[in-house]
């Protein structure tokens, strides 16, 4: 996949966070695959968290 993430290709239906249904503009790349959220606020909450949880564990 190339460009931004696109919704027909997210691993998820709902928002890991909230439970509500994902939103196409609120879609993030992890570990090659396109993960999904029902806003921005809960995409942008995740990104931090799984920067610090890479770096704990890559020991970074």
């Amino acid at each position: 996949m190339t460009g931004q993430p696109d919704l027909s290709d997210c691993v998820n239906q709902t928002c890991p966070w909230s439970g509500k249904p994902v939103s196409a503009d609120s879609l993030t790349m992890y570990r090659g695959s396109v993960v999904g959220f029902c806003n921005t606020n809960c995409r942008d909450k995740f990104e931090t968290a799984a920067r610090h949880f890479d770096a704990a564990i890559d020991g970074n």
